[in-house]
């Protein structure tokens, strides 16, 4: 599968304003665009005369075993491409053997996928509110419903200023909920996107990390939109139990690093002390194992995994996480490795 391709066709199935909502970013989207080219920039020294006879993908992440370091990155309003929004998603998540982020914006209420999707692992991602009582209580709900570990994301202080959806006028969708920011028994009507987003507190501090794990009832944090390798050290220090190098999909602040570039600082920062995961830019198996190679100990993609979902709903969800799992065992088998976890770091030269 040719995620290019799959993005074109995906484009075809959508109206401009949620095409558009989907695939740009801040300001100028050099940052955007970077997080591809980044990984394309870096070449393989593959190591040769290694019996790869039996290669497998399956790895673990917080303890959890998947069946591929490929995990559903949280994305919003899943409704927008798919009449059965997130709940194909996990549908997908479980069919491949990984982990759904579910986005705090989601269009499907966290409980739903829980009982209706059981066996998908899931974490939860968290946007802390102003009002800490939103975010509390979020944090109780998804704890209750069985959610592995709450993903906070801390890189989305302010409003960020997107061109293509002031210039489509972007908002939330007439009649759709979100159920996982706004009370459960909305309606969906006059559901200002932005208005939500500016309810973000702008006051958080690292020693806030404790906070939400407190109100987590002791879930792991991962902590989502790391690009320093200082800032993940401190993050660790407060109680951090996993990193994800994000530049949000280059869509918060245009020129930041892109995370292939970030990645090594982050591992350095840690010094072994949590799981590092990377987003942004991952379009192929090799992209995968160069993470990997880097130090990470698992990729999430956001992206792709709507493409398929606008294409064809579930299965093209599953076909999407499938494909970059077989490219990367592709990938492994060409430079001698057969695990994941085993992949060394002389694999990439930059």
């Amino acid at each position: 599968m040719d995620l290019g391709i799959l993005e074109a066709a995906a484009r075809a199935c959508l109206d401009d304003a949620t095409y558009d909502y989907v695939a740009g970013g801040a300001g100028d989207e050099i940052t955007a665009t970077e997080n591809v080219t980044a990984w394309r920039s870096m070449r393989l020294r593959p190591h040769v005369l290694h019996d790869v006879s039996a290669v497998s993908t399956a790895t673990t992440v917080l303890g959890c075993p998947v069946s591929s370091p490929v995990l559903v990155a949280p994305t919003a309003m899943h409704g927008l491409f798919c009449p059965d929004g997130e709940l194909a998603t996990a549908r997908a998540a479980v069919g491949h053997g990984t982990v759904l982020a579910l986005s705090t914006v989601a269009s499907t209420a966290l409980e739903e996928i829980a009982s209706a999707v059981p066996d998908v692992l899931r974490w939860m991602q968290l946007y802390v509110q102003k009002d800490h009582r939103i975010s509390q209580a979020l944090c109780a709900r998804a704890q209750a419903a069985g959610y592995g570990a709450i993903v906070l994301t801390v890189d989305s202080p302010v409003l960020s200023k997107r061109v293509r959806n002031e210039r489509n006028a972007f908002n939330v969708p007439p009649g759709m909920r979100l159920p996982n920011l706004v009370p459960l028994d909305h309606d969906g009507s006059d559901l200002d996107l932005y208005s939500l987003v500016g309810a973000y507190e702008p006051a958080l501090t690292f020693d806030d990390i404790a906070m939400v794990r407190e109100w987590a009832g002791g879930l792991p944090i991962v902590v989502k939109g790391v690009l320093r390798g200082d800032d993940a050290a401190r993050c660790v220090d407060a109680g951090a139990s996993a990193i994800v190098v994000s530049n949000h999909g280059g869509r918060q602040l245009d020129t930041v690093v892109a995370t292939a570039h970030a990645l090594t600082d982050v591992v350095a920062g840690v010094d072994g002390r949590c799981e590092v995961y990377v987003d942004g830019g991952i379009r192929t198996g090799a992209d995968v194992l160069k993470a990997l190679a880097l130090g990470a100990r698992a990729v999430l993609v956001g992206r792709s995994v709507v493409w398929g979902l606008a294409i064809d709903g579930e299965a093209g969800a599953r076909a999407v996480l499938d494909e970059l799992a077989a490219d990367l065992a592709r990938a492994m088998a060409f430079c001698g490795v057969t695990s994941p976890t085993a992949i060394p770091r002389d694999l990439v030269a930059l």
